[in-house]
């Protein structure tokens, strides 16, 4: 079994990106707080895998972790390249009218900006992940709150899912 490492929680895109990459193959996917953090774990045992994003279409190149593949000596073994489809969720029976906040990764929340200003009165929250901000909803049952999150996440932490292909980028 391949163990590989992502930034975020599970249900994250990077996990959507790992299975898809290792398609077929059995996976232990440890999930990291931090870009950092996978290299971390990188260095307490070389078989793991670091699976992370390294260009997104509304940031570019994302630098720092390129300066990090540097730092470490590691190269890029392969690279797959992932459609986001952003859903928003929440608990279930909530509906659009009875949200008061979104949370979410703030690229997230860009990639979704024209249909999240259709929601009159919401707060826009920043979170450090997509789907750990779905956890936390499920967890806490954050009532009237809904996250931008991948569907796999959803479903993962139960949350029933309001309107989905959000994105606008």
């Amino acid at each position: 079994m391949k163990r590989v490492a992502i930034q975020g929680g599970l249900g994250a895109y990077h996990e959507i990106a790992a299975r898809d990459y290792f398609k077929g193959e059995k996976l232990e996917i440890v999930p990291c707080q931090t870009f950092r953090d996978i290299f971390r774990e990188a260095d307490k045992d070389p078989q793991l895998i670091g699976v992370m994003a390294i260009e997104n279409t509304i940031a570019g190149s994302l630098l720092p972790n390129h300066d990090l593949l540097k730092q470490h000596h590691l190269r890029i073994a392969g690279e797959h390249k992932l459609r986001i489809t952003h859903s928003l969720a929440a608990l279930p029976g909530t509906s659009l009218d009875e949200l008061k906040e979104v949370m979410s990764h703030p690229m997230a929340l860009m990639q979704c900006e024209e249909f999240l200003e259709s929601l009159p009165g919401v707060k826009i929250v920043e979170h450090d992940d997509t789907a750990l901000a779905a956890k936390e909803i499920r967890e806490l049952e954050l009532k009237g709150t809904a996250t931008v999150c991948s569907r796999l996440a959803a479903e993962m932490y139960g949350l029933e899912i309001l309107a989905h292909g959000i994105e606008t980028n």
